[in-house]
């Protein structure tokens, strides 16, 4: 961890435990968070397409095989949609995610989809730009932006692990909706660590997702 992002990770740890004595408990147990953002943005949205619903085992075995028909190395956007469509299939992608995959390439190689200034840009128009591209949904862009960009304020609502988490440590009795999650996170002050807190309570259920 880079002494800038251990410095962010103890002063969400302040912060948090500070203000919600549920996850105080679990910081103490958890101690920093870990959560190191990437520098490869694409890197990071082709692995993510690639790994959808596949246990982490199985998405880095179908990585390597997609690298491999590049000589070992991910690809250029320009360098998938040359390539045959049967050939991206015959790695073990299924045909949505071969399409999903194309999809990404061509959002690049059109300028829709630019890193060059995505650092400046909010989390919701990142989210609304992510999700023009076929196969990227709200969770995909929510972990992109948490793990990938080390935005700190991402509350990952939709996550199944989030609402499991949040029924067993806040004591509600069915998983709650996304709006019970804002409300809970408004409540206890999680602004402007909600990342963080997002990755405690992965933490609780020794649940943390693949793309960390």
């Amino acid at each position: 961890m880079t002494p800038e992002r251990h410095a962010i990770a103890q002063a969400a740890a302040d912060h948090l435990g500070a203000h919600d004595p549920v996850l105080a408990d679990v910081i103490a147990r958890a101690g920093l968070c870990t959560i190191q953002p990437d520098t490869d943005y694409y890197q990071r949205l082709v692995s993510s397409i690639i790994g959808q619903q596949l246990s982490v085992k199985a998405a880095a075995t179908i990585k390597q095989r997609f690298m491999d028909i590049f000589g070992g190395r991910l690809p250029a956007p320009d360098e998938i949609l040359a390539t045959d469509f049967e050939t991206l299939r015959s790695v073990g992608l299924s045909a949505q995610k071969a399409n999903y995959v194309r999809d990404l390439a061509q959002h690049v190689v059109d300028g829709r989809l630019s890193f060059a200034d995505i650092e400046t840009r909010s989390n919701d128009d990142i989210i609304k730009l992510l999700t023009d591209i076929k196969g990227v949904g709200e969770w995909t862009a929510h972990m992109f932006l948490m793990f990938g960009m080390g935005r700190t304020d991402v509350l990952a609502h939709g996550d199944l692990g989030i609402r499991n988490g949040i029924r067993a440590l806040y004591g509600f009795e069915h998983a709650p909706a996304p709006a019970d999650i804002q409300s809970l996170a408004s409540d206890h002050s999680w602004a402007p660590y909600e990342s963080f807190a997002c990755w405690y309570i992965w933490f609780s259920l020794d649940n943390k997702p693949a793309q960390e």
